[in-house]
């Protein structure tokens, strides 16, 4: 049989550091070894730090990958971003169009304008896509505050949203919140700014035509557990003999931080406990002020570590950190809490219990859950978690790695599901 080719349309890509590119190289590895030819168009520098220039072609594990330049100009202000984005996306449509071999495309929401430019590629070429919905626009950005919902963007984006789920071969959500919203979409329901979590639908509603949930999956390649004393990150950041919280990745407007960091401060004096934030975005600067405001040395900030050292930063948090914002729910997905559940860490998160990960809290005993602005809670957990012998810690975090070795986050059965959605005839 013929090789089948897909083209995977993708700003950022391995080796950056940014989760979405880190799921886009797993999959396009997982679609090669089943035999299709997968070309992937991504961004020659990185998505954070646009210093960080990639080769402009590589084949990894049998993965054709053309890196385009000229997109990606960091995350400074939005029009940089768009400016690259913009790029990207000409850049993509161009050389989509005049590809020689085609017959299928996958794209995420990350850029937002990605499903643009495979929509028009798709049309020019009669392929199919494959949606991958990562998080939700311009639902996100209108909630943040971003752009008020009647504005000319957000008719013209939620247009397009629309326009592409219909055209969609398959749809693939993070969550059954996140499903629940794209079916509301697709109904015409307008983005309400103020909405919060609502119940997922039921089963009057009719679900979307190939629409599937699968969660993302732990990211193994990078998350070899290390032990304490074989952990040179905790000793060149001062953390011996430290019960460490941990958050890692991007501090994102839609994941708020402010809780964690009040109680934090409320334990400066305790020189039992280390807060580390590891990573960038624009709540970065958050952690670096209340440091720096309230003198405490127990909040330690640091940039995003290379994937081939990640296993150490990881491996050194007692507890992993996880926020979903109020009225996030649905719109984005923590990726990070896959991270904790494969290095068999427990949870402590900052976020609504109607969501994802609140549900798999309430059934599963591998963490703690605070509501948004109860710092006088998140003090009392704190506190309790400091408490907490090592043992006891070891059994939640045995529980939240069982979830993935045995239960419904195997990585391999995972990905062996997202293969055989994209390739349903």
């Amino acid at each position: 049989m013929a090789s089948r080719n897909i083209l995977l349309i993708s700003q950022v890509f391995v080796p950056d550091p940014a989760a979405v590119g880190q799921y886009m190289f797993d999959a396009a590895e997982a679609l090669a070894k089943d035999g299709w030819y997968v070309k992937v168009y991504a961004a020659d520098r990185g998505y954070d730090d646009p210093r960080h220039k990639y080769p402009a072609y590589e084949n990894i594990r049998g993965i054709n990958i053309k890196r385009l330049p000229w997109s990606s100009f960091g995350k400074r202000s939005i029009p940089l971003r768009l400016l690259g984005q913009l790029s990207f996306v000409v850049q993509c449509f161009l050389r989509g169009i005049f590809s020689r071999r085609l017959d299928a495309i996958l794209v995420t929401t990350s850029p937002p304008m990605g499903g643009v430019v495979a929509w028009a590629i798709a049309f020019f070429r009669r392929v199919p896509i494959h949606f991958w919905v990562m998080d939700m626009n311009p639902d996100q950005a209108v909630k943040l505050g971003a752009f008020p919902p009647g504005h000319p963007l957000v008719k013209i984006f939620d247009t397009y949203m629309k326009g592409i789920l219909k055209k969609a071969k398959s749809i693939i959500a993070l969550d059954r919140y996140m499903a629940d919203g794209l079916q509301k979409k697709m109904r015409g329901k307008a983005v309400d700014r103020h909405e919060g979590p609502q119940a997922p639908a039921t089963s009057q509603d009719a679900p979307l035509p190939r629409l599937s949930v699968l969660p993302p999956w732990p990211m193994d390649d990078y998350l070899e557990k290390v032990e304490p004393d074989q952990n040179p990150f905790i000793v060149e950041n001062d953390l011996s003999g430290k019960r460490v919280f941990l958050y890692s990745g991007n501090h994102s407007l839609a994941h708020p931080i402010a809780t964690f960091l009040d109680a934090a401060v409320r334990l400066k004096s305790d020189d039992r406990a280390a807060f580390l934030f590891v990573g960038g975005g624009k709540r970065k600067g958050e952690v670096d002020e209340a440091a720096h405001s309230h003198s405490a040395p127990n909040l330690h900030s640091l940039p995003y570590q290379p994937l081939d050292k990640i296993r150490y930063s990881l491996s050194a948090g007692d507890i992993h950190l996880v926020s979903m914002g109020e009225e996030m729910v649905g719109c984005v997905h923590p990726c990070k809490f896959y991270s904790a559940l494969a290095l068999g860490k427990p949870i402590l998160y900052l976020g609504p219990k109607r969501s994802h990960i609140g549900d798999i809290l309430a059934e599963h005993d591998i963490g703690w859950q605070v509501d948004h602005g109860d710092t006088d809670q998140m003090e009392r957990v704190y506190r309790e978690i400091l408490k907490t012998t090592p043992d006891e810690l070891q059994r939640k975090g045995d529980l939240a790695r069982h979830l993935v070795e045995n239960g419904p986050f195997h990585r391999e059965e995972m990905v062996r599901k997202f293969v055989s959605i994209v390739g349903e005839e």
